[in-house]
């Protein structure tokens, strides 16, 4: 048997976070992707890897120190403060908690789009799924914020940047909210391209001005559609792609653009999402050996988040 060419990263530590009752970005979203991997026959096809935790040197490639120590020194007390009674949460921000197993979970998210970018580089994968929570692509230098608290993808680009010496990474973001925090990490850095499309007016109600050249986010408006989406892909993304010619591209990989998801109003369905992950392994294969790291973003509606990673993950494996 060939071993797969696709990794798939994921940790039961990311289930142990969780941000209460009714909370839309819950651990049930690890179950129903898990599910409908191994159902398929998905699952099979993939090189299950091991998740380690991320160290506070590499998180610190894309995070303030005070940010860090804020969020380790909230687990710390929340800990101790349930031990004698107290809440089980602590807020963050106004849609975004943690629990006593949040510290954690969140290293454990970094350390998968790590170890993935090392096993990328090394040629033991050529690309990978990090199915992983809490999310990242909100998480700004110095705030956690949008139930994200490190910014995976972030983490890793430039973790890729300086372990690997590589001279250009790209950051695709597909995800139905702007990747605000991904954009304020990387402005300005001429290693690293984002490229993006996102609803807007919408959280986190930003987007719309490049606030740097290495910048290219499409807002589009509610309602638009598949064909639209693959419209602004091909005749605006590509081309920056091409020209930059990216050496790793990451990507925040966020499925609540689907039609069904009711937390935003696009209109993507599973065949756009696989058509959009077909358009970036092409480039990746053109200029970059074929090296993508994926990591899981947003997708709240439990059926339509699994069927759309299936879709993507499927692309990615030559399944």
């Amino acid at each position: 048997m060939t071993v797969s060419k696709t990794g798939y990263y994921t940790h039961r530590d990311c289930w142990k976070h969780e941000m209460g009752p009714g909370h839309p970005e819950c651990p049930a979203r690890l179950d129903a992707i898990e599910d409908r991997l191994l159902v398929t026959g998905v699952a099979d096809a993939l090189q299950h890897c091991e998740v380690p935790l991320a160290s506070l040197a590499d998180i610190e490639l894309a995070h303030d120190r005070m940010h860090v120590a804020a969020l380790r020194g909230l687990s710390d007390r929340l800990i101790e403060e349930e031990a004698a009674g107290g809440p089980p949460y602590v807020q963050v921000d106004t849609d975004t908690s943690m629990n006593r197993h949040t510290w954690t979970a969140a290293l454990r998210a970094a350390g998968a789009a790590l170890a993935a970018t090392d096993a990328v580089m090394a040629g033991e994968i050529e690309n990978a799924f990090c199915s992983v929570r809490p999310p990242g692509h909100h998480a700004t230098r110095t705030k956690a914020m949008g139930f994200c608290f490190f910014n995976n993808v972030a983490i890793a680009a430039k973790y890729a940047l300086q372990r690997y010496n590589l001279k250009r990474v790209a950051v695709v973001d597909f995800d139905v909210h702007h990747g605000n925090g991904t954009e304020d990490i990387l402005a300005g850095d001429p290693r690293a391209l984002m490229v993006s499309i996102f609803q807007h007016p919408f959280y986190p109600y930003c987007g719309d001005q490049e606030p740097a050249s290495n910048m290219l986010n499409v807002p589009v408006p509610a309602y638009t559609k598949g064909m639209e989406v693959r419209d602004i892909v091909d005749m605006v993304w590509m081309p920056r792609l091409e020209s930059f010619k990216p050496e790793m591209i990451f990507v925040s990989a966020g499925f609540d653009a689907h039609r069904e998801d009711d937390m935003g109003q696009l209109s993507l369905n599973e065949q756009d999402y696989a058509w959009i992950t077909m358009r970036v392994k092409d480039v990746a294969r053109r200029f970059a050996r074929g090296r993508i790291v994926s990591c899981l973003e947003g997708g709240y509606m439990m059926g339509p988040l699994a069927r759309s990673v299936e879709a993507h993950v499927r692309v990615l494996a030559d399944l």
